[in-house]
């Protein structure tokens, strides 16, 4: 399962066009992240030919690439073991291969794991479904979006075609995952060969004479950027749908916090260390973020702990060869959250940095951000060797931990030479704005009132929402009970507010989780002395009712055979901060690779299964009917409208 064993059709001699290998697929799934793993695993289990492309050289994202290889779960769900097929696969797989029931004795959850085993795992699940589903994976690993064609046929808009870029080691350089990402990230979008690096020039069509459908699964929403379709990033404007939002208007250059994961062992002797020389750059940083971590640090190191040398839950304890993998929010969390410093740039940073014209498209991110949260991960690194002082916490007793080892090199947890993670975690993308609707014509989005747990009645609400807006906010919130609101026949005071989420008729997926918070940083650079959170980010952070995933919020508005997926599906600021653990990723990215197999078979545009809503689609029902029976859930146990009280949850 490589790039080298696709079909290559020759390209016609007499055309400019520089591609080098034309490969056909009846899918393209661009991001080899969790959701677009989990999006070739079901399509290839419905017998198509796949393309999936990613930027690093290993699949899975979160759980490899990205190092956060921790399953963030509810214990209720994790307790019913209710997630799709897949995730539960490949779940068990983790438990097997690595022989424990609790792998890595970490206390953040009951698995934590090796990136590299991630990634393994996942090509070996991909393997199988090929077999099982007698489909074709066509896998490309190191390989990049260039650009894109698109062009109507008859009343549709679509894709016909994608022009990517794959890359690989200069046969007289380094060996790839030497340099970090932001050294070569702009390296890996031009089409010429370079000092580092030789390129392969890749066209994907669809199947001669025969339609096919996109996947939008990058962690940044790249291709809603290069599409231009429409989409938002950053902070929504407070209203009656997002009334937590920490701003008036709109603000698109705050996203969460990336992070730059690592793993360090322990060791019986001190290990030799030199600072880097950026160490004291990232110093205001440099913390364990509580005094109760600050007092007890054995803690952090257990908390994402991927293997320890004995089994056991003693989570107060390290051992000689334990391995943690190190994603902490006071540590190597970075938050740029300015136009001099915003990590994905906004349309209109394209739009003058030229990144929109014709093949010209560089990745829509700021490597220099990049960077500085490279070098604060390995700060922070450094400052768990030696640092004296807790940059939050002055009164603690910061002693270093001399018996500490950075785990660098291709057989390392992370892959890489640096020793840091091969693409950072990034906890929020491109958010894409669904279709108009008379229910949503501001285009489909997912709302913080649509799944937090959060308390509206409180005095926050009734000061930031003008009158009309807490109306709405309280008759949204009111459910059933909702037009007695609006006709005043109960007072917004008196109205019992239902307790579950909004439930969705076109739903293809669950997720659950709290709505977790990483903010960006108030000034610029993020590293500032003194510098703190933007204000009132944090006011969202709640926990949620189980929620769905509406087919809605994966359609763009303006490209008809485009489906969206992972962390760029139609959400708020404040509700992608749920909508983004792996749980949900996969089950996002099922749900894609089951809509586009379906709408394939059937002959129809994934936006023909919602254009009718509300109104019943007996092709919609047959495809969650297909979801069902290949278990994957489209809504919890006792989801009803009927059941208005999901506190148990």
């Amino acid at each position: 399962m490589s790039a080298r064993q696709v079909d290559v059709s020759p390209l016609d001699p007499n055309s400019s066009d520089r591609s080098d290998l034309v490969v056909n697929c009846d899918i393209l799934v661009v991001g080899g992240g969790f959701a677009g793993v989990a999006a070739a695993y079901e399509a290839l289990h419905q017998g198509r030919t796949v393309c999936l492309s990613e930027i690093t050289d290993w699949m899975g994202g979160q759980v490899s690439s990205q190092g956060t290889s921790a399953l963030d779960e509810t214990v209720r769900q994790r307790t019913l073991g209710y997630f799709p097929r897949g995730y539960l696969e490949f779940r068990r797989e983790v438990v097997r291969r690595t022989g424990r029931s609790r792998p890595g004795d970490c206390w953040v959850s009951e698995v934590c794991f090796s990136p590299q085993i991630g990634h393994q795992i996942l090509f070996q699940m991909l393997q199988q479904a090929e077999r099982r589903g007698r489909g074709r994976l066509h896998w490309f690993p190191r390989t990049v979006v260039k650009s894109l064609n698109v062009a109507p046929e008859g009343s549709a808009t679509l894709i016909t075609r994608a022009l990517a870029i794959q890359h690989s080691a200069q046969p007289d350089a380094p060996p790839l995952n030497t340099y970090p990402l932001s050294q070569l990230l702009r390296d890996f979008y031009q089409v010429e060969d370079s000092v580092h690096l030789r390129k392969q020039r890749l066209q994907f069509l669809p199947p001669p004479g025969r339609p096919w459908i996109v996947i939008e699964a990058t962690e940044t929403g790249e291709l809603l950027a290069l599409a231009d379709v429409p989409y938002e990033l950053g902070i929504d404007p407070r209203s009656y749908q997002n009334p937590s939002s920490s701003s008036e208007s709109a603000y698109p250059y705050c996203t969460q916090a990336l992070t730059y994961t690592f793993a360090m062992a322990a060791t019986e002797d001190p290990v030799p260390h030199s600072p880097p020389a950026f160490y004291d750059r990232y110093a205001p940083f440099y913390s364990f973020d509580q005094p109760r971590y600050a007092n007890q640090p054995n803690l952090v190191f257990t908390y994402r702990r991927i293997f320890s040398a004995v089994a056991g839950t003693d989570f107060t304890s390290i051992r000689p060869d334990d391995i943690s993998m190190q994603n902490w929010g006071g540590g190597n969390d970075y938050g740029p959250g300015n136009p001099q410093d915003n990590i994905i740039l906004t349309r209109q940073q394209l739009l003058e940095s030229g990144q929109l014209n014709p093949g010209q498209w560089q990745g829509g991110l700021r490597p220099e951000s990049l960077q500085a949260a490279e070098e604060l991960a390995l700060g922070y690194f450094s400052w768990w060797v030696q640092g004296t002082t807790d940059a939050k916490i002055p009164e603690a007793n910061k002693r270093p931990v001399k018996t500490l080892k950075l785990l660098q090199g291709p057989d390392s947890p992370m892959g890489t030479q640096h020793g840091l993670s091969k693409y950072p975690y990034i906890r929020e993308s491109r958010r894409l704005v669904g279709r108009y609707d008379t229910t949503y014509p501001q285009g489909f989005k997912i709302n913080e009132v649509d799944i937090s747990r959060q308390n509206f009645r409180a005095p926050f609400y009734r000061n930031h929402l003008l009158d009309r807006e807490y109306k709405a906010l309280i008759t949204t919130l009111a459910g059933l009970e909702g037009l007695k609101v609006i006709t005043d026949e109960v007072s917004v005071d008196q109205v019992a507010l239902r307790q579950r989420s909004r439930l969705f008729p076109d739903s293809v997926g669950i997720g659950h989780y709290p709505i977790d918070f990483h903010p960006c940083m108030l000034n610029s650079p993020p590293e500032s002395p003194g510098n703190i959170e933007r204000p009132g980010e944090r006011q969202g952070a709640a926990r949620t009712y189980p929620y769905q995933i509406p087919l809605r919020a994966m359609i763009p508005q303006t490209i008809d055979n485009l489906v969206v997926t992972g962390k760029s599906i139609a959400t708020s600021h404040i509700s992608a901060a749920t909508y983004r653990v792996q749980s949900f990723e996969w089950s996002a990215g099922a749900a894609a690779g089951t809509t586009a197999a379906f709408v394939l078979d059937q002959q129809i545009y994934p936006y023909e299964l919602v254009e009718t809503m509300p109104r019943y689609n007996p092709k919609l029902q047959a495809l969650q009917t297909q979801l069902h029976q290949n278990q994957n859930p489209t809504a919890f146990p006792a989801m009803s409208i009927f059941n208005q009280n999901w506190q148990d949850w």
